[in-house]
């Protein structure tokens, strides 16, 4: 099977280095020579890390280079009978892609998205086949992360779903298929990880270090501020702009505007410099509080809004809840599922702490899913 990739960033290149290392011949095109020229050498360079660490002989790390091909020119992905577009999130550009593309490649080609947060079915409705269009959402880095949401649009045919399910489980990957709805699973379901964490900063309950601190207390590999941080926020807030539009402004998805005033500042996190955390050398960080009761009470709190926001998910029919526990423990390692995580605390203790926060707030932010009913 032949691969195409269209964009050539982190996303692309990963995503052509997991199908090469599957055996595929993948083109990856980029109108932009300088980002080709940088996807191969970094390919090059991963490939060489890759056999120093004994991972991958050399012959077999020649092997996969050999077999990703890059390209200025869209009819070099007329022999594909996979395409997956890495570019912009903007809805426009990635139609406009589609367009030109499918008048290239045969009737039997699929046509994905790697779109973190736009409409699938709306990509899908600009294409002339609209049934062969899916989403194909890998997280990055994609040649580390092992899950990758599968999101069939309204239009698309069920063989299509059932094809690049099976494809991507070739790849060695986890594929969870999922509800064309605003932010699928992770980027659904995780949301209250960064705003509950923002809301309880900016109210001046505990500072960003205190907050991450009770996170990694519960478990997390990182706190929200430190993995905002990590992502970008240029990223992370876009993201979260983008469900709350798409969710009809659901306060529970309300961005920060302590988070804006970063994007605003060019404060983007670590690959700035600055960001929640200032990463420049010498600076000091910040030392978490030692009050048991404080860090206590803020994981409670994160936790009771990801565990309702997960009820949520599937109460909505999302996806099923095997589907949103193994999506938020490999796609963003979280310490387990929050369906199980749930039911291990009851239903009933998650119910009790939502109604608390909204006895307190009176928002609807705070409402109880009635997921926890059931």
């Amino acid at each position: 099977m032949k691969i195409g990739v269209i964009g050539s960033g982190a996303m692309g290149s990963g995503i052509a280095q997991v199908a090469a290392q599957a055996g595929h011949e993948v083109v990856v095109f980029d109108e932009q020579t300088a980002a080709l020229d940088r996807a191969s050498a970094n390919l090059q360079s991963t490939m060489s890390k890759l056999v120093e660490k004994g991972k991958l002989s050399a012959d077999e790390a020649a092997a996969i280079i050999g077999r990703v091909h890059f390209s200025h020119s869209l009819p070099t992905l007329s022999n594909s009978e996979l395409v997956i577009e890495a570019i912009i999130e903007n809805l426009d550009v990635k139609r406009a892609v589609f367009q030109s593309l499918e008048r290239l490649v045969s009737e039997t080609c699929i046509l994905a998205s790697n779109t973190s947060s736009l409409s699938i079915t709306a990509i899908a409705a600009a294409c002339h086949k609209p049934a062969r269009f899916v989403g194909i959402h890998f997280f990055n880095p994609a040649p580390l992360m092992p899950l990758v949401e599968i999101i069939p649009a309204l239009q698309t045919d069920a063989a299509v779903v059932e094809a690049s399910t099976t494809i991507i489980a070739s790849w060695g990957k986890i594929p969870v298929v999922c509800k064309d709805t605003p932010g699928f699973i992770v980027n659904r379901v995780a949301r209250p990880f960064y705003s509950e964490a923002l809301r309880i900063c900016d109210e001046g309950i505990a500072d960003m270090a205190t907050i991450d601190q009770a996170m990694r207390d519960l478990g997390f590999r990182m706190g929200p501020f430190e993995l905002m941080d990590m992502i970008g926020h240029d990223v992370n807030y876009t993201v979260t702009e983008s469900v709350f539009t798409a969710m009809y402004f659901d306060p529970r998805y309300r961005p920060s505007i302590t988070q804006k005033k970063l994007v605003e500042a060019k404060w983007l996190g670590r690959k700035s410099g600055r960001g929640f955390y200032d990463y420049t050398e010498g600076a000091t960080k910040p030392v978490a509080s030692t009050d048991d009761a404080l860090l206590k009470s803020i994981g409670s709190r994160v936790l009771t809004m990801l565990i309702n926001e997960a009820f949520d998910a599937v109460y909505y029919g999302v996806a099923s809840a095997a589907d949103i526990d193994l999506a938020m423990t490999k796609g963003v390692n979280y310490p387990k599922g929050l369906i199980a995580w749930g039911e291990e605390l009851s239903r009933e203790h998650i119910k009790q702490n939502m109604a608390a926060l909204y006895a307190v707030y009176n928002e609807d932010r705070y409402r109880t899913s009635l997921g926890l009913n059931k």
